[in-house]
C-alpha cells in the first residue's frame, strides 16, 4: 500500500539524527584536544619530531574512522525507517493470532474474540493526539462503508480523562465501538507505545498487518484492501 506514513516514529527519527550530528561534532572537537594534548606532551619530554608527527596522524585518521563509521550508522537508521516493512509494523507480525483482550462497550462485558467472523480494524488511539484527532472522519468514513459487509472499527483509547474521550467521541459522531484503556495495558500488550497505532485483524482473527502512524482510512487503496479480506464481499 503506497500512501502509508509514518507518525510520531519520524519525530524520534529526526531527534535520533540531529544527536547523531551533535555527537559528531563533539567527537571531532575532543580529536583536536586529543591532537593538542599529544603535541603538547610530546614537547614536554622533548620526542623526536617524527614521533610527534606519528602521533598526530594517527589522531587525525582515528578521527576520520570515526566520523565514518557514525555517518554510515545514521544512514542505515535512515532507511530502515524508510522502508515499506518499517512503516507497516513488524513484518513477522503476519499470520500472528490477535492477543485477546477484555472489554466493555455499551455497558456490556466482552471480549475481542467476541468479534471473530468480521474484519477488524484495531486502532490505538488518543483525544490528546493530534494524528488521531486528524484521522477519525477518515476512520468514520471507512467504518460506514464495511460495518454492513462484515467488518468493523474498533477503538481503544488509551485517555485517561474519561470527560474528555467523552466528549471526543460526540464531537467527531465517532459510530464504531470504543472502550477506553487508562491503564494501556492492551496497547502496551500488542507492543504499541506510540499513537496512533492499527492492526488488521481478520476474519479467523489473525493479524494481517500493522500500520503505524497517521492513515487516510478512506483512501481508494486501504478501502480496497480492507475489502478485500471481508467475509460478506463489498
Amino acid at each position: 500500500m503506497s500512501h502509508l506514513h509514518v507518525g510520531f516514529p519520524a519525530v524520534a527519527l529526526l531527534q535520533f539524527v540531529a544527536r547523531s550530528c551533535a555527537q559528531l561534532k563533539y567527537h571531532e572537537r575532543s580529536s583536536r584536544r586529543a591532537a593538542e594534548t599529544v603535541i603538547i606532551a610530546v614537547r614536554s619530554y622533548r620526542k623526536n619530531p617524527m614521533s610527534r608527527l606519528s602521533n598526530l596522524m594517527a589522531s587525525k585518521i582515528g578521527s576520520k574512522i570515526f566520523t565514518g563509521v557514525s555517518l554510515a550508522v545514521a544512514a542505515s537508521v535512515i532507511t530502515a525507517f524508510s522502508i515499506p516493512s518499517y512503516r507497516q509494523g513488524e513484518p513477522g507480525i503476519a499470520g500472528k493470532r490477535a492477543d485477546d483482550f477484555a472489554l466493555t462497550l455499551n455497558g456490556r462485558a466482552g471480549h475481542l474474540s467476541d468479534f471473530r467472523g468480521k474484519v477488524v480494524v484495531l486502532n490505538f488511539w488518543a483525544s490528546w493526539c493530534p494524528p488521531c484527532v486528524a484521522e477519525i472522519g477518515s476512520l468514520n468514513a471507512l467504518q460506514n462503508k464495511i460495518a454492513s459487509h462484515g467488518g468493523t472499527v474498533l477503538g481503544i483509547s488509551v485517555d485517561e480523562d474519561s470527560a474528555a474521550y467523552e466528549k471526543f467521541l460526540v464531537e467527531h459522531n465517532v459510530p464504531f465501538p470504543n472502550f477506553r484503556d487508562p491503564t494501556k495495558k492492551i496497547s502496551e500488550g500488542y507492543g504499541t507505545v506510540l499513537y496512533p497505532e492499527t492492526y488488521i485483524i481478520d476474519a479467523n482473527g489473525r493479524i494481517e498487518r500493522k500500520i503505524s502512524g497517521q492513515q487516510d482510512w478512506d483512501s481508494p487503496e486501504i478501502v480496497s484492501y480492507i475489502e478485500s479480506l471481508l467475509p460478506n464481499g463489498n
